[in-house]
């Protein structure tokens, strides 16, 4: 093959299936993602996708293609991966990626960790998909829950945020407050919009009111919390942000089951370079001072 470039981005839009993710990860616009698949399947002379209204789907010609490609692509990752880790500096690029809602928390450590060390580039990266670090796409990740990671993942323990159930007082006016949970019948709560959620508050919601009583549901955590402040219903706010909110009640305390705990995730080529333990000993710093957490 003549361009790698097209072949990698053959394997992006394979991966991802559709055209704005591939572009997204490869730093390229749409337009340049189309014009290396349509060159590459004219250099083969096959069709290596199926266009649809979802997306793109590797033909049969495509899969080969791409087993080879996604080879190739671990290969070249794996040995950036050891290049990038030979640095004892702390400079250049830092790229942290965290699950939606975090950038409150994080921002501000990661400011005050380019203060310390100015010639740091940081990328903050937030999506529903998850980051490959053993593909380069990420130094440094910040996950909720205990799932699975890859074998090549270092992974320790951060924080734990505590979330409770709150509502405005124009919904209370309207709905009245409920003293606990056996007085949930006749409200309206605010719920994620997945039921197999792995938040446990929101698996504890879904467990103890009826489908019918979800009046909002959002992917999005920042919608849930707009939700709850417009008086949509009853939903979970993290302590730290309705401490914040004068206009918010508490109708019930946070609890031990509800707590979503945090950890750090690394991949093991990386981890003991001089730059990601830098910055990870600023993190775990910071957490300390965090209140909310356990």
């Amino acid at each position: 093959m003549e361009n790698w470039d097209e072949i990698r981005t053959a394997f992006q839009v394979a991966r991802l299936g559709t055209v704005s993710g591939a572009a997204d990860v490869l730093g390229v616009h749409h337009a340049t993602v189309i014009r290396h698949i349509d060159a590459l399947e004219r250099r083969l002379g096959a069709k290596l996708f199926q266009r649809h209204a979802r997306g793109y789907t590797p033909t049969e010609a495509g899969r080969d293609l791409l087993s080879v490609a996604q080879t190739t692509e671990e290969q070249f990752a794996h040995l950036s991966s050891r290049i990038k880790g030979q640095g004892e500096t702390v400079s250049g690029e830092l790229v942290v990626t965290s699950i939606a809602g975090m950038a409150d928390l994080l921002t501000p450590v990661m400011v005050s960790f380019q203060q310390k060390w100015p010639e740091v580039r940081v990328r903050f990266l937030t999506d529903m998909r998850v980051f490959r670090l053993d593909y380069g796409e990420a130094h440094v990740a910040i996950r909720a829950g205990a799932g699975p990671e890859e074998p090549d993942n270092v992974v320790q323990p951060l924080a734990r945020i505590q979330s409770g159930l709150y509502a405005t007082q124009a919904y209370i006016d309207r709905f009245g407050k409920p003293a606990s949970e056996a007085d949930f019948a006749g409200h309206r709560f605010v719920c994620v919009d997945h039921e197999n959620t792995r938040a446990p508050f929101y698996r504890w919601l879904r467990a103890t009111v009826q489908p019918g009583q979800i009046a909002y549901a959002a992917t999005e955590p920042a919608a849930l919390e707009e939700a709850v402040r417009h008086g949509a219903g009853i939903g979970f706010i993290s302590c730290f942000r309705a401490a914040l909110d004068p206009g918010l009640i508490e109708i019930l305390p946070p609890r031990p089951e509800w707590e979503a705990p945090l950890r750090i995730v690394t991949h093991v080529d990386l981890h003991r370079t001089r730059k990601v333990q830098a910055f990870l000993t600023h993190l775990k710093d910071a957490a300390k001072d965090w209140a909310f957490c356990n």
